[in-house]
């Protein structure tokens, strides 16, 4: 690879979804490029594209584990491995091919295997089938207990013939998406529990940078609790390009709405301050949308009519990407991106800790708005939001 750094590990980056874009490919795959060594930083890089792939050289100071945590919490990458290269003499093709399957998976010698080739350079003399034959007997040469399965095998070696030849065995998949940073900017509501990390993930997957906003209710609300979210913002770091995490203490707000409204409508009321609060906050950081991890149906303050009252308390979008999903759904996710077991621990928030035994399930949008202007919370909750504490929360993984 032209300008490969001395002393370096390579790494081959397969970038799908970006792959599709049109004329402003180069938008996505600048802010890509750009997130990755965010990542790697401090370590030397040099990260070249070329047509549909990038093309990571690593300081070889730089732990591997360093870099496969880096680029699997990256959105915008399909997949990648760490390969090696050269030129497309055939003779050297095969020498590099013996040694890198002499290294694992390959190295035991037993099992089943295929070649995959892809000839991207099509003035190469050899078509991807011819390719996949004559590796396929390099393997087999070296290890004969070996055998070749192409629907289902143990073991690939993969080739790609481009300006030079990139050959790799173990394929790690990334986690798709578009690059964070992409759709703008947006501000998550983010509690202990198992959903909002969740909608904070699928928005960042979807190439949106998120601020994140957590109302604690101190001492009905333990430090735990509050530790508890602070880990979920950690988790959520290298996923969302690091974040900033803003604690508002809502205990006096809490208070003001237990004994300024019906018992039936505090969960009404708390969820409408936090929007009303949210609105403030995500103004003051350019965010345009605010998301939350609310999800059709699953709890009372999450019926239709509640959530149309809520988003009343705002003029911007108010996103919820789980809307349609179920609760074992959501949990899948929570463990494949691994918020669910810190979302599990017994720390509750202040949405539990003051719900009502009975809460109003069908509100008239209205009629609740009546109910919350008649309560004369703005000023306490522009209190709330000045007096938010901030965290910067890292991207490192």
């Amino acid at each position: 690879m032209e300008n490969k750094l001395e002393n370096s590990n390579l790494y081959l980056i397969k970038l799908g979804e970006i792959s599709l874009k049109g004329l402003n490919r180069s938008f996505f795959e600048k802010k890509l490029k750009n997130n990755i060594k965010l990542k790697i930083h401090p370590y030397h890089s040099l990260l070249l594209r070329e047509k549909g792939r990038f093309y990571l050289s690593v300081d070889k100071n730089c732990p591997e584990e360093t870099v496969k945590k880096a680029l699997s919490s990256t959105f915008g990458i399909a997949g990648f491995s760490k390969a090696v290269t050269c030129s497309k003499e055939w003779e050297t093709i095969r020498k590099t091919a013996v040694d890198l399957i002499s290294a694992a998976p390959f190295s035991d010698g037993t099992g089943t295997f295929k070649v995959e080739a892809r000839r991207a350079h099509k003035q190469f003399p050899m078509n991807s089938y011819k390719i996949e034959a004559e590796l396929g007997g390099v393997v087999l040469e070296r290890y004969p207990d070996m055998k070749v399965d192409v629907h289902n095998p143990q073991k690939i070696l993969y080739v790609e013939i481009r300006n030079e030849v990139y050959m790799y065995t173990s394929p790690i998949d990334g986690c798709g998406g578009i690059p964070v940073g992409v759709s703008g900017r947006g501000l998550l509501l983010l509690s202990g529990g198992i959903d909002s990390p969740v909608a904070g993930w699928r928005m960042a997957k979807r190439g949106l940078k998120l601020d994140c906003l957590y109302f604690h209710a101190y001492p009905y609300t333990s430090d735990q609790a509050l530790q508890k979210v602070k880990d979920l913002a950690k988790l959520l770091g290298p996923s969302l390009q690091g974040t900033t995490l803003d604690v508002v203490n809502f205990t006096d707000a809490e208070l003001w709405i237990k004994d300024h409204s019906k018992e039936d409508e505090h969960t009404l009321m708390m969820r409408a301050a936090m929007i009303k609060v949210a609105d403030i906050i995500a103004k003051k950081r350019k965010c345009k949308v605010l998301v939350t991890g609310e999800a059709l149906g699953q709890v009372a303050s999450q019926t239709l009519e509640a959530m149309c009252f809520t988003s009343s308390m705002t003029d911007i979008p108010v996103l919820r990407p789980l809307v349609g999903m179920d609760k074992q759904e959501i949990i899948e996710t929570a463990r494949k991106i691994g918020t669910y077991d810190t979302s599990i621990l017994p720390y509750d928030d202040c949405c539990v800790v003051f719900s009502p035994k009975h809460p109003l399930v069908r509100p008239d949008s209205e009629t609740e708005k009546s109910s919350f202007s008649k309560m004369n919370i703005d000023d306490i909750l522009i209190k709330c939001a000045d007096e938010a504490t901030e965290y910067e929360i890292s991207y490192r993984v």
